[in-house]
């Protein structure tokens, strides 16, 4: 390898790494959501557990709802596990909403099943 090939390749492989960290640093950040928080009332369809986020799908509003709860380890903390709800169960959601209002999706903050909070990010939570 020519003394060239050795200072451009490290400079291409990080531009690689900032081509694909981008897209999901903008996902697993807020910048995609409202600074205000909703409440959605509903009912799980469905429940994922898996990585990067668990997420619930959501039927509220007239619409299927894409709710986005703290990573694994977050969501586990906050003492939401898989079997802790069902497809049927009412939920309430308290949560970011997507800046396009296209998309039913929000990420939660904390959730509410059967009256026992479930809080993703407790230093998040404005219930004023």
């Amino acid at each position: 390898m020519t003394t060239l090939n050795r200072r451009r390749l490290p400079l291409a492989l990080a531009g690689l790494a900032a081509a694909i960290a981008g897209p999901a640093l903008a996902h697993h950040g807020w910048s995609w959501a409202e600074g205000e928080q909703m409440t959605l009332q509903g009912t799980i369809r469905q429940i994922s557990m898996a990585p990067p986020h668990p997420m619930l799908m959501v039927e509220a509003q007239g619409g299927l709802w894409q709710v986005d709860l703290g990573n694994p380890s977050q969501t586990e903390r906050s003492g939401f596990r898989g079997d802790t709800a069902k497809p049927g169960d009412a939920v309430t959601a308290l949560g970011n909403r997507h800046l396009d209002k296209s998309k039913l999706h929000i990420k939660a903050v904390r959730l509410t099943i059967a009256g026992k909070n479930y809080d993703m990010y407790p230093e998040r939570i404005r219930t004023n």
